[in-house]
């Protein structure tokens, strides 16, 4: 082997030596930035929205709505263990902000992290007013789809576990918004659960089949 041979070789061992030695470490430095990262959005998101509990809690199964695993385009119902008060706009509340930080899985999550809850008020007649901190106009990704995805695991989320709402209406800091990020239209009211005419007949199963007849779609606009 010539002596330029032997060079070359020798620095390429040394390559590799430093390369088992450094990708670990940069393996170890990526792992502890990624959860501080997690750990200050949690901490900016307490600060304006303190965990809610109250004297009438009780651990229920509720039923959230975040994006699917399998289409992505699309929301599954995700039924887990949540302590939920008996007061309506509290347990709405509460679980708005577990929409927010405990999705399952990093890929479901539909509303920003940084968002937070910043009042809830229900209305004898069932409107409901939520007012989102800016994150959820400005972090919320631009279209159609991502904008309607977020209203609407909001929308399905609270006619699942809160009969009480009836309509929503979503303000941004305290203001009407004409928008959430550019498309999805935000200055009207999000049918929750519709309310049947005082003459119309209750639902009927469909033949064949044991579930009843669909209400109306939630997460659609009404004036």
């Amino acid at each position: 082997m010539s002596p330029r041979a032997k060079y070359v070789l020798g620095w390429l061992v040394i390559a590799v030596i430093l390369g088992a030695l450094y990708v670990p470490s940069l393996r170890e430095s990526a792992s502890r930035t990624a959860p501080t990262v997690r750990t200050e959005q949690q901490a900016r998101r307490d600060i304006v929205q303190p965990p809610i509990s109250t004297p009438t809690d009780v651990k229920v199964k509720a039923v959230l709505f975040w994006a699917s695993k399998e289409v992505p385009t699309a929301l599954d119902a995700v039924e887990m263990e949540l302590a939920l008060s008996a007061e309506p706009a509290l347990r709405a509340r509460q679980l708005i902000a577990a929409l927010i930080s405990n999705s399952p899985f990093l890929q479901q999550r539909v509303l920003p992290a940084d968002a937070a809850l910043l009042q809830f008020y229900l209305l004898a007649d069932g409107t409901a007013i939520a007012d989102f901190s800016d994150p959820l106009a400005t972090a919320t990704p631009s279209g159609i789809l991502s904008e309607q995805m977020a209203v609407d695991s909001i929308v399905r989320t609270l006619e699942a576990n809160v009969e009480q709402v009836k309509r929503l209406k979503i303000l941004i800091h305290g203001q009407e918004v004409d928008t959430l990020a550019g498309h999805l239209d935000l200055t009207g009211f999000f049918t929750v659960r519709a309310e049947l005419p005082a003459d119309a007949a209750p639902a009927q199963a469909n033949p064949g089949t044991d579930q009843l007849t669909p209400p109306a779609q939630p997460g659609k606009l009404s004036r």
